[in-house]
């Protein structure tokens, strides 16, 4: 076989533990998983109605062009719908730009800790990678300018950032643009972009004319809770669009997704329902966290970044025997830290209890 040389140094990605193997492993019952940032409530009832309702026709490739939803998010946030493009979750849009715009001989640009998944798929397109650290989890704008070069073809901007949860501020956004190459594209990543509280968006969509540049990426599978069905979709200028299209499978998004998402995003008071609470038990849970002096990153996000005294790795070990499955810090670049999903009210509630006589044992230990 003669496959790149790199795919010899990668792995594939690594999905945090399942419900089942956490089950059959430690003999458990009841079992809460926070480690992937999905919605704790679900998805609207909407959705469940319609395809409980209406049979789907498996038998017929679905829309390619993802007509009605197009329309539907093209109202919605104002932009032509020549500007959009839609992906299996916004992961497959991060792989389309990698494919379309990084090759041997270019670089790209990106925070660190930061999404793997850019990382990942530079490497197999061959590109070279410049990673510019975090500053407290915020990344550093001024320095990430520094680097870039006649040789840098795409800068990521991960915004709330994952894992650290930190948002861009929109003057230091803002300012990135107007001092960033015309000539380099900007993938501005808001997965989360439903959990920002409304005065810290930056409001890039409103620039996309002034911003020939940037592509602004959005999802289903965060506070839409649809994460199951794989579908986000990325907001730019008709110019950039229509390259990326040409890397897109023909048929890459299903039916049943296009659907499902056209009905979530008409349900304004799912997302405002969901997001408050998960506002309310974030704030909740940084008081627990304070009481026992661990620290936490700034969110603006369904998910905080813990330190934690000991290695990241012990505090999952001991959640996961509990039957909670939460992200080790290590396996994320962020040493001594873990990184945990908001969820319900009676989760968090069980969560803190777990952590408190963790707390505790470890104090014991000092004496």
């Amino acid at each position: 076989m003669h496959e790149k040389k790199i795919l010899r140094e990668l792995a594939p990605y690594q999905q945090g533990k399942q419900i089942h193997e956490i089950k059959e492993k430690y003999g458990l019952d009841h079992i809460v998983k926070l480690a992937s940032n999905e919605n704790p409530y679900g998805y609207s009832k909407k959705v469940s109605e319609h395809i409980t309702a209406n049979v789907q026709e498996f038998a017929i490739y679905p829309d390619g062009y993802t007509s009605e939803l197009r329309s539907a998010i093209a109202s919605k946030l104002s932009v032509q719908e020549n500007q959009l493009l839609f992906g299996s979750g916004s992961d497959e849009i991060v792989q389309m730009i990698s494919r379309a715009f990084l090759y041997p001989g270019v670089n790209t640009v990106m925070a660190t800790p930061t999404f793997p998944q850019y990382k990942h798929n530079a490497l197999v397109e061959g590109a070279a990678i410049k990673e510019v650290p975090t500053v407290d989890g915020n990344h550093d704008l001024q320095s990430m300018l520094d680097v870039i070069d006649h040789n840098t073809s795409v800068v990521w901007l991960c915004s709330p950032n994952n894992p650290t949860g930190s948002l861009i501020p929109k003057d230091l956004f803002h300012s990135f643009m107007a001092n960033c190459s015309k000539e380099v594209v900007v993938v501005l990543d808001e997965a989360y972009y439903e959990y920002i509280d409304p005065e810290n968006d930056v409001e890039a969509i409103r620039y996309l004319a002034n911003y020939p540049n940037l592509v602004i990426l959005r999802t289903f599978s965060k506070a839409y809770g649809l994460a199951g069905l794989r579908i986000g979709y990325g907001i730019a200028n008709e110019n950039l669009i229509t390259k990326l299209d040409v890397v897109r499978g023909p048929f890459n998004t299903t039916s049943l997704a296009q659907k499902a998402a056209l009905i979530a995003l008409e349900d304004d008071q799912f997302i405002k329902d969901t997001t408050f609470m998960n506002r309310e038990a974030k704030e909740s849970f940084q008081q627990f966290l304070d009481s026992i002096g661990w620290g936490y990153y700034e969110s603006q996000t369904n998910f905080l970044l813990v330190t934690t005294p000991v290695p990241g790795n012990d505090v999952f070990d001991y959640l996961l025997k509990h039957g909670f499955i939460v992200r080790p810090g290590e396996g994320l670049g962020c040493p001594n830290t873990i990184r945990l999903t908001i969820g319900n009210e009676t989760n968090m509630k069980e969560l803190q209890d777990l952590l408190y006589k963790f707390h505790l044992q470890e104090a014991h230990k000092e004496i």
